[in-house]
């Protein structure tokens, strides 16, 4: 197989973290994930990452829920610094490289995201987590991860789920939803469909970054994508 990308930004939801578990961190599916981007780094790739939270706590719930929502916030971002520092610690034991790097500054247990110095990590072959969202309350990791793919100008966001790309309705729910193989920008957010958030798909308009959405729960799906494969749902300028 023959990669058509040569950075690629992979955005992962906290709960595929949680495994068949509700909550919290399953080994196995962290372990998972480690094989699936080593298995693309192996092909020459350069691989960045975006992990969310909500295996541990999301803000939006705790928003709801009474809690002031930038504090609630907060305590997401710190949740994805945990994923991040979980996956950094399952790619280290198959021998990846990787660097974790936070919006919010914690010296200790992460650098400080500075474009440059994570493309630096990128040209000596790193895995590059992004922790802590954008460092800021009221953005989502969604968000996060195009604002990350531009800065380091990625070829693609590879949004991991689990299902086989975008339909025009729920198909947990619905058995006649019809799944989508292209969509422009524009139509994935006239129509309010769930690729990514607004703000994320704009991001990703302006800077003219594709998004793959695929079932990640597919062994190999991850390396076949970015070999060109049709798979999921790609959306794009159209």
């Amino acid at each position: 197989m023959k990669p058509i990308y040569n950075r690629v930004m992979l955005k992962l939801s906290g709960e595929m973290l949680a495994g068949t578990d509700r909550f919290g961190i399953q080994p196995a599916a962290i372990h998972r994930f480690a094989e699936e981007v080593k298995s693309v780094r192996d092909l020459g790739i350069e691989v960045t990452c975006v992990i969310g939270g909500g295996n541990i706590f999301r803000g939006l719930a705790g928003a709801s829920k009474g809690m002031d929502r930038a504090h609630a916030d907060y305590m997401g971002m710190l949740a994805t610094v945990i994923n991040a520092l979980a996956l950094q610690d399952a790619l280290e034991s198959i021998g990846v490289p990787t660097r974790v790097m936070s919006a919010i500054q914690m010296d200790k247990i992460a650098e400080p995201y500075i474009r440059r110095r994570a493309e630096r990590h990128l040209e000596k072959d790193r895995v590059v987590i992004f922790g802590a969202g954008t460092g800021n309350p009221y953005f989502s990791t969604d968000t996060a991860a195009a604002l990350r793919a531009a800065e380091i100008h990625a070829d693609v966001i590879l949004k991991c789920t689990k299902v086989d790309g975008v339909y025009d309705k729920d198909p947990m729910k619905h058995d006649d939803a019809v799944r989508f193989d292209r969509l422009s920008y524009l139509e994935a957010l006239q129509r309010g469909l769930k690729v990514m958030d607004t703000t994320a798909i704009s991001l990703c308009m302006e800077n003219d970054i594709p998004i793959v959405v695929f079932d990640f729960n597919v062994s190999g799906n991850v390396a076949r994508v970015v070999c060109g494969e049709a798979i999921g749902t790609r959306v794009d300028n159209g």
